[in-house]
């Protein structure tokens, strides 16, 4: 490493360590001086130890988990478009609701039809009684019902329009499945099918973590430090 004069420590744009301490400031930094096109600017060195892309953008050479931004991915898109297929129930189940959260459910229909939910609505029935639960989603090892409900309803009245909403166990349900779809660590990976991930995060809404809280990338080292 050479020594780095005050100009050139003025260029640097990154200072947070790869550590768990660290995170909170790695991924601010990320934030700020990465966009969703630099993604695709970026140029692809190789593979690290069967479970890392080492890429580089002008001066700044980042590490990349393969499996984390891959399963990042991969739940994002099962989020925004996995419509959850349901089952019909034996009787349709009164939902002990209020006159709100039940305004609120009959008015965003279609936001529980595409987590599995479907209802019965009666609209000459007495507020709090208008609305039956007839179908709940399915899926091999998840079980969904009332709770998931309530959370929606609570996710809707907070939640800005337009929003894509998923009760949290539908987001651990795709979590899973997102881990299952993605590469492995221990995979060779071609240039090819680095450089796709690696476009891929510049795709995504938030290609900062993994679901299940593990960083995707992390800056490494500005190559100007480098003799």
């Amino acid at each position: 490493l050479k020594v780095v004069d005050q100009k050139e420590q003025n260029e640097l744009k990154f200072s947070a360590k790869i550590s768990p301490q660290d995170n909170q400031n790695a991924e601010k930094e990320l934030m700020r001086q990465l966009s969703k096109p630099d993604f695709a600017k970026m140029d692809i060195f190789g593979q690290f130890n069967l479970g890392f892309i080492i890429a580089g953008l002008d001066k700044d050479i980042f590490i990349i988990d393969q499996h984390a931004t891959d399963e990042k991915y991969n739940f994002e898109r099962l989020q925004e478009s996995t419509v959850i297929s349901s089952q019909p129930m034996v009787t349709p189940q009164h939902l002990e609701l209020t006159a709100v959260n039940e305004n609120i459910l009959m008015e965003n229909l279609d936001v529980f039809l595409k987590n599995g939910f479907k209802f019965q609505i009666d609209e000459s029935a007495a507020a709090t009684q208008r609305v039956k639960l007839s179908h709940l989603p399915i899926s091999k090892n998840w079980s969904f019902g009332k709770p998931d409900i309530d959370e929606l309803i609570f996710m809707l009245s907070e939640s800005a329009e337009g929003s894509v909403l998923r009760p949290s166990r539908v987001r651990a349900m795709f979590a899973s499945r997102a881990c299952r779809s993605s590469y492995m660590i221990g995979t060779s990976l071609s240039k090819v099918e680095m450089r796709r991930l690696v476009d891929h995060m510049g795709q995504i809404e938030q290609p900062w973590n993994c679901p299940h809280g593990r960083p995707t990338i992390r800056h490494l080292v500005n190559s100007s430090l480098l003799d």
